[in-house]
């Protein structure tokens, strides 16, 4: 437990949960905040304690509605900006629109640089996020941006959940994750695998498959990692790829389970041994769904890294061994 007074941690309504996690850790109580609508959905802030000259850290992250989400958390950086915070760090474990953060075909936006505009424009002055979907996104902000990373925890995982792990194989769905995916096999010590998705045919409308591009995965057990899990095709064509290889189990290793457009009964039935992802989203309701799911808890990094913050220490530390010492807890 950590004991520091002026540290002030609010939060919107995208996951409280996580929130009142990180200010347990720190032994800080949470800024009694009111965050509703109006009836014609406009969103209401209301601070009921002093923030003047306070060192803020707004937990939000981009989940279940992101465009309400985003509102509020722009609103409540606004508010503490005019209630005269010394300073303000927007914590947002999974950022929205990261996904849009290039202009890969005609006309289409860069969406991460415009939330990255509106952040800086409501008035922070630093943002930590975990896993950002391109570390491009960084370059967006012209004030300081920490990108945690999941790995360390999903390394400590492998090593105390997987039996076998030592002579496991580490894969990538796709060609953008291959760095991931690599770092992760080096620092275990074992092989990794690249998987390809191609079409059947030209057209759009074909069937998709996967090609095992790189490595053996038969007899192994398979554990493919990914950033980002929303509909779940991408994990449903690698796992049935994987299996049709030989491997002898799969775990699925993904940093942020949005889950939103995925049938999870479904993917409860692929061969997979479990899914395990963090809890930088709410998945409570999910587990109900998905018996297979298994959520590991980053509410100690992140509070690490917001105490760190606060002291002006380093948080280069938390990229390393540090989540490990510390154990994997799992949330179910």
């Amino acid at each position: 437990m950590y004991h520091n007074n002026s540290i002030r941690i609010l939060t919107g309504n995208s996951h409280p949960e996580l929130a009142q996690a990180v200010a347990e850790r720190l032994n800080v109580p949470l800024v009694p905040t009111t965050v509703k609508p109006f009836s014609n959905g406009e969103v209401n802030v209301k601070i009921s304690e002093s923030v003047r000259d306070e060192d803020v850290f707004i937990i939000q992250s981009g989940a279940g509605d992101v465009n309400d989400n985003l509102m509020e958390l722009l609103i409540l950086i606004s508010a503490c900006k005019t209630a005269s915070a010394r300073r303000i760090t927007a914590v947002i474990p999974c950022f929205p629109y990261a996904r849009q953060d290039k202009k890969d075909k005609s006309r289409a936006p860069i969406t991460a640089k415009l939330v990255a505009n509106m952040l800086t424009v409501a008035g922070c002055d630093h943002v930590i996020t975990m896993d950002l979907h391109a570390s491009q996104i960084q370059g967006f902000f012209d004030i300081p941006v920490d990108n945690l990373w999941s790995e360390p925890l999903m390394i400590g995982y492998i090593k105390r959940s997987i039996p076998g792990w030592q002579d496991a194989i580490v894969v990538s769905p796709d060609a953008g994750g291959a760095k991931r995916v690599t770092a992760i096999a080096d620092k275990l010590g074992v092989e990794f695998a690249l998987i390809h998705r191609k079409r059947d045919g030209k057209s759009l409308a074909a069937p998709e498959r996967m090609e095992l591009l790189v490595g053996d995965v038969e007899g192994k057990v398979a554990i493919l990692v990914d950033d980002m899990i929303d509909t779940g095709h991408t994990l449903s064509l690698a796992a049935r790829t994987l299996h049709e290889k030989g491997a002898k189990a799969i775990y699925a290793l993904v940093s942020h389970g949005l889950l939103t457009g995925s049938n999870l009964p479904e993917l409860n039935d692929l061969p997979l041994h479990s899914l395990v992802v963090t809890n930088t989203l709410p998945q409570a309701e999910h587990h109900e769904q998905m018996p297979k799911l298994v959520t590991v808890d980053i509410s100690a990094t992140v509070a690490e890294s917001i105490r760190r913050t606060h002291n002006g220490e380093s948080i280069s530390l938390l990229f390393g061994e540090w989540a490990e010492t510390m154990g994997v807890q799992v949330v179910l």
